[in-house]
């Protein structure tokens, strides 16, 4: 048999072999940030199946997701938008293996119980919801039986800043003359601020600096260029300023400074297909798994 595998990096991706034959991909994976100093890479390998896929949303994130699946030698099932909702509950959604959602906040708590309700597994990127109700779909993946993979961003990129995002903040707990602030510039259609992206590192960030007890909203800049003041940080509290600016696909930025000096890091989106590819990654992970699903599941870092 011949084998196509797919080694994801941080800069591309590379089809090797024949693509016509579906058999088994290879993805590249860090198993540990900074462990030992070693530089050491282990594999983690899932077989790659065909799936059938439904898509929640089909905006500019569900096209490229559907561009990518289609690619990888997906099927798509079924296309749920705004003008067709009534079609989760179509025979063609539920013979699905997997739904992927990319919707507003508005709209996905709904979506993702439909979806569920129907017996299809699904991966969800849409933010600004799951703090209301995170803790109801966890409970029906440990008490139903159901499955949510969910995450605010997909990029591979992006869990990688989030492990090095840790353990910069767990040194930085040791030095409290570093003050602490995030900032992060979306495109002008992002409805929701500060971004799920930048809530999740800023949750990382309290998990190890002992002196910071929440994160507030500071000031939004918005598309038009004028200014939402937000508030004043105490100093028990991380800063989240955010930008709202043209089509850009997400920057975010953690700065520590003092004095002395400045650290800054940031993680810089160029486009979506890195969002998207990690999507269908999850939904490939999610046919062979169950529960209340994250990223961590997936990039075990």
């Amino acid at each position: 048999m011949y084998c196509s595998y797919t080694i994801v990096s941080l800069n591309k991706i590379l089809p090797l072999g024949n693509k016509n034959n579906r058999a088994y991909f290879v993805l590249l994976s860090l198993n540990r940030i900074f462990a030992n100093y070693n530089k050491k890479i282990n594999y983690r390998i899932y077989t790659y199946i065909f799936m059938k896929i439904a898509l929640i949303g089909y905006g500019k994130m569900g096209k490229e997701i559907e561009r990518i699946a289609v690619e990888r030698e997906h099927e798509i099932v079924s296309i749920v938008d705004i003008n067709n909702s009534e079609d989760i509950e179509s025979e063609a959604f539920k013979s699905a293996d997997v739904a992927i959602e990319f919707t507003a906040p508005g709209v996905a708590y709904n979506n993702c119980k439909r979806a569920m309700s129907a017996g299809v597994k699904v991966v969800s990127g849409s933010t600004g919801w799951m703090q209301e109700h995170g803790e109801e779909m966890k409970q029906m993946c440990e008490n139903e039986g159901k499955t949510l993979f969910w995450s605010s961003n997909f990029s591979l990129g992006v869990a990688i800043f989030s492990a090095v995002n840790r353990y910069l903040a767990r040194i930085m707990n040791r030095y409290p003359a570093y003050s602490v602030e995030m900032c992060e510039t979306h495109h002008i259609h992002k409805l929701d601020a500060p971004s799920g992206t930048a809530i999740t590192l800023a949750e990382g960030i309290l998990d190890e600096i002992g002196r910071k007890d929440k994160w507030v909203m500071g000031d939004l800049t918005n598309p038009d260029g004028s200014l939402t003041k937000g508030a004043d940080a105490a100093a028990d509290e991380l800063k989240i300023n955010a930008i709202r600016r043209g089509e850009v696909p997400g920057i975010h930025t953690i700065c520590y400074d003092s004095a002395a000096d400045s650290i800054t890091i940031t993680h810089d989106a160029k486009n979506r297909s890195g969002f998207a590819l990690g999507a269908v990654l999850a939904a490939e992970f999610v046919k062979e798994n169950n529960g209340f699903l994250g990223m961590k599941d997936l990039f075990n870092f």
